[in-house]
């Protein structure tokens, strides 16, 4: 049984699972995943459970938050993923997320961003969050600057060449 983080009115976020490796799987090689955020080069369920032991579940060990499952509280379906990681060339926490096709256009990624930073604040006493998107993603851009973030300029992610928009939230 997984950890339950916060609930909203229609969200559940908990710690991601490897049982949660089928939703891993289709999560990381949607294609809007995939243009936005990276290949993350897994292909398969033993591959998304690697990515769910190494990433999210290594986090959770480490610094007590990751990337966690943001479910339908109606029905448990799984929609997404929102959380906190660590990234050593960041400042400070890094606000993450992505969802499902089935889950976009509806608030829900905003809700629970919401909830990732009221979580950040009250559990984990985080003066700052920051966020890194592509800043060709417009959608994503949208949603920072709805729950508070304000562009701090752009960052060069370790091995990259192309900037990356940077923006930050103060609690």
């Amino acid at each position: 049984m997984s950890v339950a983080i916060v609930e909203t009115s229609r969200l559940r976020l908990r710690e991601l699972t490897e049982a949660d490796a089928a939703f891993a799987l289709a999560l990381l090689n949607d294609p809007d995943f995939l243009a936005h955020i990276g290949d993350k080069g897994v292909r398969t369920l033993e591959d998304a459970v690697g990515y769910l032991r190494s990433g999210p579940l290594a986090s959770y060990a480490a610094h007590g938050h990751g990337l966690w499952a943001v479910e339908s509280r109606a029905d448990g379906a799984l929609l997404g993923m929102s959380g906190l990681l660590r990234r050593d060339w960041l400042d400070a926490p890094d606000l993450g997320y992505a969802f499902l096709p089935a889950a976009r256009g509806q608030g829900i990624a905003s809700e629970a961003a919401r909830a990732v930073l009221d979580v950040a604040k009250s559990r984990f006493a985080m003066p700052r969050v920051v966020a890194i998107v592509s800043p060709a993603n417009v959608a994503s851009i949208r949603l920072l600057e709805g729950v508070g973030f304000v562009a701090a300029g752009t960052v060069v992610p370790p091995g990259e060449g192309a900037p990356i928009a940077h923006y930050a939230c103060t609690a």
